[in-house]
């Protein structure tokens, strides 16, 4: 129906005078070899059919906006490695592979994390007086060496709102955990202040023999076990690779704002990722660590972690 050959040739020509690529797809019941001869031998990619020329442009496309990416400054942020690692060491030096909440959130702060005020309360006297000195509600938590997931233990009361239920929750959150576990050591419970509403995400890492630490980002909450909408990258990370991991998530349209609700201040996750690129750079004894849930709040007002869990492991030779 057409001339193979002559047809190839033009194209040739063309290609010449042009620089956008150029893909061909030549087939049919005649025989085209000899054009498909000609473009070979002048570079032009030709395939026998037109699928596989859509996705050769798609991957065109996908290289294109790659190299052609906004590149943004990098954060220039301080770290506190001195007291992160002064936490670290306490805890492997009582031969822990964890650290409780409370310190947990004590090694984010080095690193820049905001979280929220709290207190370990060993009597229902001391809840009670720290409630009263933060703004009601608060939430209450089980702090135990043996009990790492407090739900399960029905180790978690949310918006307590009044001194008698901060009261009636220390007795039942404590009796609860030793029904969970009659061998847990109790150390207290701890109360702190409820997050500022914002949407829920999850920042993590766990550190694998081979790639070392992989770095987690997706929505937080159960969202997270429900629909596994996570992202993940090899540290180190930079502001770039922060950003698309946030925008690579199928739910990055929450944050954006939607139906009303406020577009939430993605620029503070940037950093919080960054930030959490380096920290388990600088600490390799962190093998795994979860921030779950971070309340992103609406933009230009932060982020607060409400919940962190970290995993040790002892380096060799220390």
């Amino acid at each position: 129906m057409t001339n193979a050959l002559e047809t190839a040739k033009a194209i040739v020509k063309i290609d010449q005078r042009t620089q956008k690529p150029i893909l061909c797809c030549f087939m049919g019941i005649f025989d085209v070899s000899a054009g498909v001869k000609v473009l070979q031998e002048h570079g032009l990619p030709v395939y026998r059919f037109p699928e596989h020329a859509a996705k050769a442009f798609g991957a065109l496309y996908r290289y294109s906006s790659w190299l052609n990416r906004q590149k943004l400054a990098q954060f220039f942020l301080e770290h506190d490695k001195e007291g992160a690692r002064r936490i670290l060491e306490a805890a492997l030096a009582q031969n822990r592979t964890f650290l409780t909440e409370w310190e947990g959130a004590e090694l984010l702060r080095c690193y820049g994390f905001q979280t929220l005020p709290s207190f370990v309360a060993t009597t229902q006297e001391e809840a009670v007086e720290y409630a009263e000195s933060l703004t009601f509600p608060v939430a209450m938590k089980i702090v135990s060496p043996q009990i790492l997931h407090k739900s399960d233990a029905k180790g978690v009361r949310l918006h307590v709102s009044s001194a008698q239920e901060v009261a009636e929750a220390f007795d039942s959150i404590v009796a609860d955990a030793k029904a969970y576990n009659p061998q847990a050591e109790i150390v207290g419970v701890l109360v702190q202040k409820m997050a500022p509403a914002g949407e829920e995400v999850i920042l993590g890492m766990t550190r694998y023999p081979v790639f070392g630490p992989m770095l987690m980002f997706g929505l937080g909450g159960i969202f997270v076990e429900v629909f596994k909408d996570v992202d993940f990258r090899v540290a180190p990370i930079g502001r770039n690779e922060a950003r698309r991991m946030i925008r690579g998530i199928r739910g990055y349209d929450l944050l954006k704002g939607v139906r009303g609700r406020p577009e939430a201040d993605t620029g503070v996750l940037e950093r919080y990722l960054v930030s959490l690129s380096n920290l388990v750079l600088d600490h390799p004894e962190i093998k795994e660590l979860d921030m779950n849930p971070v309340m992103v709040h609406p933009k230009g007002s932060g982020a607060t972690v409400a919940d962190v869990r970290v995993i040790l492991e002892p380096l060799q030779g220390s």
